[in-house]
């Protein structure tokens, strides 16, 4: 049977949760990639982080989420 109104209205968008979540998790500064790192321009699964670090990772996360929730318009919708 086709989903009335009513029914589609109680669906909930969880693509910006998942795709905050995701970048969130990818773009934590030295869990799997740190820019700057210390002592090179990069540096893979250090566990450490900067001041700088955290806010280029900052700049990059808000880049990402800007494209994927507005420019593209990622969407994942799921009845309960």
């Amino acid at each position: 049977m086709g989903s009335s109104v009513a029914e589609r209205g109680k669906m909930s968008d969880w693509g910006p949760v998942f795709i905050a979540v995701v970048l969130f998790i990818l773009l934590t500064p030295g869990l799997l990639i740190q820019v700057p790192g210390r002592s090179r321009y990069v540096e893979f699964g250090n566990f450490q982080t900067s001041g700088v670090s955290i806010l280029v990772h900052s700049i990059i996360y808000f880049g990402f989420i800007c494209i994927f929730l507005i420019a593209i318009g990622v969407h994942m919708y799921v009845g309960s």
